[in-house]
């Protein structure tokens, strides 16, 4: 089945996989190599997200790491849109993304700088103005798995069936985001949001079960506890079983890698794709 988003009128395939750079405006990210707070760190970061092959900069201003503080609506947007003014001015035609669970948030972040893409890590369910704003601002939206908020949510990671009660979750919302009129959705399955570690391997299993929605598939796993709790190390010490598992990801039918290493998961990207070029 093919796949498209479309993005300001142009129509993005995936044929070959996307890679999606991180940039955390913020102080407290659980991997604290990935903190940009300055504008010259900023620029940086977008500017090695470009030329190692970053197809999308996501920009966010609030951690969504258990032990993160909550930020206001007032207090992630003085983080955030200083940011996405002077990257918009840098990187003109770059594809932006912005992370966040406030409505009105998305709406500046679009219409004052052309953002591109929504990320909204709480399926919203942190402000019920998300999906309205979405399907009013026409843009593609990211639409993640989660019980709670980031910090509370590793209190709900019980389910009567795990696989069943997940994708209800997103028959359930992409049905009123589609009544709503939205049809560039994109499916984050929340890798480490609400799930123990187990249940984030059996997801992983299961992946490619999420073609029955008909959407782009990003998966985020980039130096997540999934990783560094199974090894026993950090998430410094991650890179190789982040790669080893956005491999993982791109054979079951991942389209969107959200990444802190730009390069390595550009080269897993081509490696897969030459695999997959035979299994057709």
């Amino acid at each position: 089945m093919k796949k498209y988003l479309n993005i300001k009128g142009s129509l993005i395939d995936f044929d070959s996989p996307l890679v999606m750079g991180i940039v955390n405006v913020t102080p407290d990210s659980f991997y604290s190599d990935s903190q940009q707070q300055t504008e010259e760190a900023v620029l940086s970061r977008c500017r090695q997200i470009l030329d190692e092959g970053g197809a999308i900069i996501d920009i966010g201003a609030q951690s969504t790491a258990p032990t993160s503080n909550f930020l206001s609506a007032e207090e992630e947007s003085a983080r955030l849109m200083p940011a996405l003014e002077v990257v918009r001015k840098e990187f003109p035609s770059a594809v932006l993304s912005v992370d966040t669970f406030y409505a009105e948030i998305a709406k500046r972040a679009v219409l004052d700088f052309g953002v591109d893409i929504i990320n909204d890590i709480s399926g919203g369910q942190i402000d019920e103005n998300m999906f309205p704003a979405v399907a009013e601002l026409n843009v593609p939206y990211i639409l993640t798995h989660i019980c709670g908020t980031p910090q509370t949510m590793q209190q709900f990671t019980h389910y009567d069936n795990f696989i069943s009660d997940f994708l209800y979750y997103f028959s359930e919302k992409i049905n009123r985001l589609n009544h709503l009129g939205v049809k560039d959705i994109i499916i984050d399955p929340g890798f480490g949001f609400s799930k123990t570690v187990e249940q984030n391997y059996e997801l992983m299993a299961y992946l490619k079960y999420l073609d029955i929605f008909e959407s782009p598939l990003l998966v985020g796993i980039s130096r997540k506890s999934m990783i560094y709790k199974c090894l026993g190390t950090t998430p410094e010490e991650s890179l190789n079983g982040t790669t080893a598992l956005n491999a993982a990801a791109l054979l079951s039918g991942a389209d969107i890698l959200r990444v802190h290493d730009v390069k390595e998961a550009v080269e897993c990207v081509r490696i897969v794709t030459k695999i997959n070029q035979f299994d057709k």
